[in-house]
């Protein structure tokens, strides 16, 4: 996991989430004493968190966990308005971009 796209997408989600380090910490279940420390550390790179503690800030900040990577604006804006499609139009998406693209991986 790099740390400092961790660092920045963790920042730049919690802020649009509204919510304070102090809060946010809170939230994820840390004691009030060290949940603006470990949050801050996060954001600022020092440290990054094992993946479940990475999924449980996502989920708390209501975003998805491949947001935290995503190594450009592009694939983050992707992300997030993938994540907001309903079953039905992520598959209306996904057949228009095989068209466009050709196979993946995973086809």
């Amino acid at each position: 996991m790099s740390s400092s796209i961790y660092a920045a997408r963790l920042r730049q989600a919690r802020l649009a989430a509204g919510l304070s380090q102090i809060k946010l910490g809170e939230m994820i279940g840390l004691d009030q004493s060290v949940g603006s420390p470990r949050i801050s550390r996060y954001e600022k790179g020092h440290h990054t968190p094992d993946i479940e503690s990475a999924k449980q800030i996502a989920d708390t900040l209501g975003v998805p966990l491949p947001f935290f990577f995503a190594e450009d604006d592009r694939m983050a804006r992707l992300i997030l308005m993938y994540a907001k499609l309903d079953d039905p139009s992520k598959d209306r998406l996904l057949r228009r971009l095989r068209r466009l693209v050709g196979p993946t991986l995973i086809d």
